[in-house]
């Protein structure tokens, strides 16, 4: 597609990146189920080693269905680029790596997904890094915990578990006062509720695998590269600005410009990490992007029908969904995600850990499942699964306490989803 910036969100779901095949005239992306592409000759291959073209050498890099993906996304969150991988925690990875070194760290908000915590409080240590948890919603602390190791930002557009929308202008001027990118999260927005680079994001990152495909068939992550930050204004991105080893002293930065990080997360990342999308788990993310919007919509508006019944419900302590004026984040959420605070949020069950554990074991048409972003309505006891390696702060902080569970509203019908919550709250506080 030409002039991708004149067409609205719907018609680019559908026909960003994609062309019909050239050799069979389908009009389907094709899985290009291929592990290597042959080379025109000699020089060309060459040509494509030294990154002095474009094309495709091997699939742990480059492939055409995976391409297709990575455009349409790109396109979608309003970036110049974007890198596809195998999980939404491998995105994670792959967007530091360029970024950070042995002695650096992240500054990163307090309320994630318990994955990315236990990630960046345990795993990443293994590499040197460290990060430092804050309360988002306090610019000044964010800027008190940067220091001349601080590397990057990293927060959720909308926090997992508890639906907390995060002020990303707010964030987004504390990154840019300190000279640093910001990474935002946004799979549970997705780029139909908000796009974070319009807000200032650096780098968007997403679990694929959650709205984005939406029916809880693959596992992908993917980084999306906004193009607007400069690597080479100070010498804390070596990566990206300096003369790379491997590439004959080539400068990221210097030779690829606004796409210096898309193409240093393929050439370096994917090459060496290996944390490749495989074609055809692109294929059905690319068949689910084509009804993001349809369904993004239908998702928030059971969300809210759902969240207002159970905040007027006497056997639930509170409900955290931004969407709610009652809520602390429903201006933030206004601003950020106008069209919606998405479909994700927590609510505390009075009599507490027991009675979450038996509301959990009696519904029906919710599934018991460690995912989100699903056409099913989906429901998880987060303080006994996703958020368990935490401690009792940590859970209490990220908004996985033990008498909160997390629901992931589907598209079902909104009345046949209270009428399930409502039979089985009667017998978890009976």
């Amino acid at each position: 597609m030409s002039d991708t910036a004149s067409y609205g969100f719907d018609t680019l779901q559908i026909h960003a990146g994609a062309r019909p095949d050239p050799a069979t005239g389908a009009r389907q992306t094709p899985i290009y189920q291929t592990t290597a592409y042959v080379f025109r000759d000699a020089d060309h291959a060459a040509a494509l080693f030294n990154l002095q073209e474009v094309g495709y050498i091997y699939s742990r890099l480059t492939n055409p269905t995976v391409a297709v993906l990575q455009e349409r996304i790109a396109t979608l969150e309003g970036g110049v680029g974007a890198v596809c991988c195998s999980s939404g925690h491998a995105a994670q990875i792959m967007a530091l790596f360029p970024l950070m070194g042995p002695g650096r760290n992240l500054v990163a908000s307090n309320r994630l997904y318990g994955g990315t915590i236990t990630q960046f409080s345990q795993t990443i240590k293994r590499f040197g890094w460290s990060a430092k948890f804050v309360d988002f919603d306090d610019p000044d602390a964010i800027a008190a915990a940067i220091d001349g190791d601080t590397r990057a930002i990293f927060c959720e557009t909308i926090a997992n578990p508890g639906g907390v929308v995060t002020d990303l202008d707010a964030v987004a001027k504390v990154a840019d006062k300190a000279g640093l990118p910001l990474i935002v999260d946004n799979t549970t927005a997705t780029p139909y509720l908000c796009r974070p680079i319009e807000h200032g994001a650096t780098l968007v990152v997403h679990s694929t695998t959650k709205y984005m495909t939406g029916n809880g068939t693959v596992t992908g992550g993917c980084i999306v590269d906004s193009g607007k930050f400069n690597w080479s204004a100070s010498d804390k991105f070596p990566s990206l600005s300096a003369p790379e080893p491997a590439y004959h002293g080539l400068k990221f930065h210097e030779t690829f410009g606004a796409l210096a990080f898309t193409f240093h997360g393929i050439a370096i990342g994917l090459r060496d990490l290996g944390m490749t999308m495989n074609p055809q788990g692109a294929h059905y993310t690319l068949m689910g992007i084509e009804t993001l919007s349809l369904r993004m919509q239908r998702h928030v508006e059971n969300a809210e029908k759902v969240a207002k019944w159970l905040e007027n419900d006497p056997r639930i302590d509170f409900v955290t969904y931004a969407g709610l004026a009652s809520s602390k984040w429903n201006g933030t959420a206004k601003r950020i995600t106008p069209k919606g605070a998405g479909a994700l949020f927590t609510f505390a069950v009075k009599g507490g850990y027991e009675a979450c554990v038996k509301l959990v074991n009696s519904l029906d048409i919710f599934s018991h499942v460690a995912n989100l972003g699903d056409t099913r309505s989906l429901i998880i006891h987060s303080a006994s699964t996703t958020h368990r390696q935490l401690t009792p702060e940590q859970q209490v902080a990220s908004g996985a306490a033990p008498n909160v569970v997390r629901v992931s509203i589907g598209i079902e019908d909104a009345d046949d989803l209270i009428r399930d919550l409502d039979q089985a709250l009667s017998k978890a506080t009976a």
